[in-house]
């Protein structure tokens, strides 16, 4: 039986045209993307790795997926178009982990092109080929969770699902973290009830439905189940009889595969849609309860799930790049910055993208917000001022070096520090320096006001009070650099240190009043809740001591050091770790109310708003969690 894949029928139509010559490498297009190479090709044209020059510093790549039309009959033109630009249509509507984000699409020389999110990985085909033997139960099951994850996403999308029709091994990327990016989106379709529509998929991962043209969120099921049985057998079944996986056990083939997982797959592959799991959601269930029974739950990692498989994200919002920089919450808004140049402001209530403004640097700096503008520092050296509301610049103010210290706004000034060495006011209203400090060395010290009094540290280990205008009222020398953002409250003020110390000083004098030893370094900046004060350490812990004497109360390991700092809610301290997790932690005994993994390192500092946790983390995403 011939493949129905629909692009693939459509091309037999176009006649026996000349060729069409592939972009070179080199090829500008639309004075923008520069082509570098030829990563893929399909019936429709190729898909090429390019450059973005729309950010001349730093080299973003994206894909380039091309469509040449050739065909000959006016309606095979016209389905060629409303496939490409369905797949246009439904990618900008998607916001996924596990789906490529769509940046562009233009039509040049009677060519189409969608430019997208690059994806540094391999597809499933080509790792299934490389693979000598056969891949094993964890990895494969770990893939089809995700699978499963994305698949719920894109069931319940409103206001209509999508239905992806196409599941298989070459259209599942597996990026450099090891994690599945689902692609080719060219006839995903959104689903209507009662709605008929062309035979389309690909032989042999298509259920028996969808050859009379009913997809419903059950063949995805059933394309999931073929694509399965694929890696652990390694049995294409584009060369099998169709429906034909009954014949062929997976244990028969590969008896390393365990009797709960063999018996998952064959659920997904039923022949009558309705013996089926009813959605991904329950064949994620059923993966997770075998993996559990086998063991192999220890063993995989899966993305964006607590690990007791309890804690969901409320919503989920990727970037282009890292996020290493703390949201602010304000105006039912979530304002972030992140590595790939960008400030964004999201809708907090569901993760929907507002805006983005784009600099020249990366963001690692937490914004501020105030009368309606938002305040960040760019490493490309200027602190912005945009509209929270539109995401439009009002001005910004250039510095000599990289802004690392987030701003602070008091009294009609934004206040930050810079690599200059130097500690700057910035007038809001006219925009123009009030004064800048000299502290000799770069100042990624975020700063602390109280009392009309600036605290904030050098890179050299100087501790500074100055006033509004500038003007130096004490000094202290800690022995190492101090990136820590400080904390003043009650007439204290704290601050950590490189010198693996926590410092608790007279706010008025600067003297010291004590100071506790961890065993590392710290960026971390203290918190403050009632009595007790919370820190982080690169020694991989959280620290909670008494405010007032510094004992130690208690202190939680993490599997990484703590860059970021503890934030508490309730009775629950909310900080993230390096090992990639955010940990809610029992504030009276420091024990582990549940952890949720990401697939990254979490270097920036949580906000709680609404009873919502807000974080990023250097996977590319911002989370949101019930707090």
């Amino acid at each position: 039986m011939e493949e129905i894949l629909e692009t693939q029928r459509i091309t037999q139509n176009l006649g026996k045209s000349d060729p069409v010559k592939q972009l070179a490498p080199g090829v500008v297009l639309v004075g923008r993307y520069l082509i570098q190479d030829v990563i893929g090709v399909g019936g429709m044209g190729s898909v090429y790795r390019a450059r973005d020059m729309h950010f001349p510093n730093v080299v973003k790549l994206v894909a380039v997926k091309e469509m040449i039309n050739q065909g000959r009959d006016p309606l095979v033109r016209q389905t060629i178009i409303q496939n490409f630009e369905r797949e246009a249509n439904i990618l900008v509507t998607l916001n996924h982990f596990s789906i490529p984000k769509i940046f562009d699409y233009f039509s040049h020389d009677e060519r189409s092109y969608l430019v997208l999110e690059y994806v540094h990985g391999k597809d499933l085909e080509a790792i299934l080929g490389e693979t000598q033997g056969m891949l094993t139960e964890d990895q494969v099951v770990g893939w089809a969770i995700e699978i499963c994850d994305v698949l719920e996403y894109l069931h319940n999308h409103k206001p209509e699902p999508i239905i992806f029709r196409d599941m298989k091994p070459s259209n599942i990327m597996i990026n450099h973290q090891g994690h599945v990016i689902l692609v080719d989106f060219g006839i995903a379709k959104t689903f209507q009830t009662g709605q008929k529509g062309t035979m389309i998929g690909t032989e042999g991962y298509s259920p028996p439905e969808q050859y009379r043209g009913d997809a419903t969120q059950r063949a995805d099921i059933y394309s999931l189940g073929a694509t399965i049985h694929h890696l652990l057998t390694k049995r294409d079944p584009r060369l099998e009889p169709p429906f034909s996986f009954g014949e062929r056990p997976i244990r028969q083939i590969n008896p390393l595969v365990s009797t709960e997982i063999e018996a998952v797959v064959q659920t997904a592959l039923q022949y009558n849609a309705d013996e089926r799991f009813p959605d991904a959601s329950e064949m994620k269930k059923a993966l997770l309860a075998a993996a559990k029974k086998t063991g192999a739950l220890d063993r995989i990692v899966v993305p964006n799930v607590s690990d007791d498989q309890t804690i969901k994200p409320l919503w989920v919002f990727r970037c282009e790049d890292e996020v290493r920089g703390s949201p602010a919450f304000d105006l039912g808004m979530i304002f972030v910055g992140s590595y790939d140049n960008n400030l964004y402001g999201i809708d907090a209530a569901n993760g929907e993208f507002r805006w983005k403004y784009p600099t020249e640097g990366g963001i690692v700096t937490k914004p501020f917000v105030s009368d309606d503008l938002v305040f960040a520092g760019s490493e490309d050296g200027h602190l912005y001022a945009i509209s929270a509301k539109t995401g439009r610049l009002s001005w910004s103010h250039q510095v000599e070096k990289p802004i690392r210290s987030s701003p602070r706004v008091v009294d009609g000034h934004v206040y930050f520090g810079a690599d200059d060495g130097y500690l700057h006011s910035i007038n809001i209203i006219s925009t123009r320096r009030e004064f800048r400090f000299d502290a000799g060395v770069a100042v990624r010290s975020s700063p602390a006001m109280s009392n009309e009094f600036i605290y904030f540290g050098n890179e050299e280990g100087d501790f500074f009070c100055i006033d509004y205008h500038g003007q130096s009222k004490w000094r202290y020398r800690a022995k190492k650099g101090i990136t820590s953002t400080p904390l003043v409250t009650a007439g204290v003020v704290y601050f950590t240190s490189l010198d693996a110390s926590l410092y608790a000083l007279d706010a008025k004098s600067g003297w010291v009043l004590w100071r506790f030893r961890m065993l590392k370094g710290s960026v971390s900046a203290p918190y403050r809740f009632e009595n007790l004060i919370f820190v982080g350490s690169a020694d991989g812990h959280i620290y909670c001591l008494d405010a007032n004497t510094a004992k130690e109360i208690w202190k939680f390991e993490t599997g990484h050091q703590v860059s970021g700092s503890p934030v508490v809610n309730n009775d629950i301290v909310y900080c993230g770790s390096a090992d990639g997790k955010m940990y809610a932690l029992d504030i009276k005994t420091g024990r582990v109310r549940w952890k949720f993994v990401t697939g990254g390192p979490i270097t920036s500092t949580p906000v709680v708003a609404n009873n919502t946790l807000y974080f990023g983390s250097t996977d590319h995403m911002v989370y949101a969690l019930m707090a």
